[in-house]
């Protein structure tokens, strides 16, 4: 039976107005299934489902009555049949509140197990709290890097006993990058906007001494903050170091204050290459730009055409992206195959453990788990650390869409870390209107 309270619609705002996109709200809703069986398994699952990051956590209901109708009969494990329960709590995308709502999820839900997604304003307050109180957590969605260092983890070391991570790392933009760029002409001067946040230190930290040493001159804007109104200093600085390429890690909401700056004082005009990340993951972005958004930019953690099955839905990315189009009513999203892979390493970390109901076990099985999921193959016993597991990157460009009831496409135009992926389009260089 599936259960929910206080669950409603509100649309994510960009830049300082809105991207349409139905999304939960604040509260705990929890969705039972298979709730006949004498064992249960209780998955808390924290995310950001309203507010500025709230698109991030569209797919999540829809994803966990997939999950609930593929696993109706209960899941086996060592012996025993379990039904399963997931909370979703919402953080309102808060780091704040996503620290108070998982203690709140720990003390008063007792889940087994704590899974998120989506930036490290997410994934590290959630997983620090789980940390505290010796829940095994799984997170992804952010680089690996602001994961691992942001949290205090050192190098070699088995930093955190009960969290866990998979997602790209900051290490991984500078070979996608340097390959994408090189499919058309350009100057090779790199104008980095990246904020002041632990994405932007990891970020500045890796990055920029990478592409330098991938031949690129890079002209760094320096550290801002997040929901700034006023991009023209940094706009102004990038049109007289007369760079060509833009490379930026804003805020969802802030890339659209700085992209309409940029066009009105002539930046988007001398611009070959915008690529973004963290924000420009979705078509409601770039709905919300117009014209302004054919021909941008961004790396894709998970696309439709990506060669993937996801174990725990038993949907191909195919029919992830199909599924979500029917049950959603909006254009496919990357969160689609994202929050997939993260119910695919649960289950496997729940079957693995061979008593999901044993919190010690459940980490024992993340410490060496191998398994597939709709992003790829997430593997822990070859992670760069100690619980952290990779998943690859594609770049792709935004293109007005030939066909279909969608205003935008995503090419995909560069595979050099997933070479499985097939590429779909050459990259064009930007221009304003497409």
């Amino acid at each position: 039976m599936t259960r929910n309270t206080n669950i409603t619609r509100r649309r994510f705002g960009a830049l300082a107005g809105a991207i349409g996109a139905g999304v939960l709200a604040a509260g705990v809703a929890p969705r039972a299934f298979a709730a006949s069986h004498a064992d249960m398994i209780r998955i808390g699952w924290v995310g950001p489902r309203s507010g500025p990051l709230g698109i991030f956590g569209e797919a999540d209901a829809w994803l966990t009555d997939t999950f609930a109708a593929r696993h109706a009969e209960g899941i086996e494990i060592g012996g025993k049949t379990y039904g399963v329960e997931v909370i979703l709590v919402d953080t309102q995308s808060d780091p704040v509140r996503a620290s108070q709502e998982t203690r709140n999820l720990i003390n008063g839900q007792s889940p087994d197990i704590v899974i998120s997604s989506s930036t490290p304003e997410t994934t590290n307050p959630v997983a620090d709290a789980c940390e505290a109180a010796g829940v095994p957590s799984i997170t992804t969605i952010a680089p690996w890097e602001s994961f691992f260092f942001g949290r205090g983890g050192k190098p070699g070391e088995r930093s955190f006993k009960w969290t866990y991570h998979f997602s790209f790392g900051a290490g991984d933009f500078a070979p996608l990058y340097a390959d994408g760029w090189s499919k058309i002409d350009t100057n090779r001067k790199v104008g980095m906007l990246v904020p002041n946040d632990a994405d932007g230190n990891a970020i500045r930290a890796g990055l920029i001494p990478a592409l330098e040493a991938a031949g690129f001159e890079v002209f760094d804007a320096g550290p801002y903050e997040n929901m700034t109104a006023d991009f023209s200093n940094q706009i102004n600085y990038f049109k007289q170091s007369g760079v060509d390429i833009i490379n930026a890690f804003p805020f969802p909401p802030d890339f659209p204050v700085f992209w309409r700056q940029a066009a009105q004082l002539g930046l988007a005009q001398q611009v070959r290459i915008m690529q973004m990340a963290k924000a420009g993951l979705f078509a409601a972005e770039m709905e919300a730009l117009g014209t302004l958004g054919y021909g941008l930019c961004t790396g894709a953690y998970w696309h439709r055409d990506f060669p993937t099955t996801s174990p725990a839905t038993g949907l191909s990315s195919a029919e992830l992206a199909q599924g979500f189009e029917a049950a959603i009513g909006k254009q496919w999203t990357q969160q689609a195959g994202a929050q997939a892979a993260l119910l695919d390493v649960t289950l496997a970390a729940l079957v693995a453990s061979g008593n999901p109901n044993d919190k010690a076990a459940v980490a024992a099985a993340l410490d060496t788990l191998t398994t597939e999921t709709a992003v790829g193959t997430v593997d822990f016993a070859r992670g760069p650390m100690p619980g952290i597991a990779t998943t690859p990157l594609v770049n792709c460009q935004w293109v007005k869409s030939e066909s279909g009831p969608h205003d935008f496409a995503l090419d995909i135009t560069a595979n050099a870390l997933a070479p499985d992926v097939p590429i779909s389009a050459d990259l064009k260089p930007y221009r304003i209107g497409g």
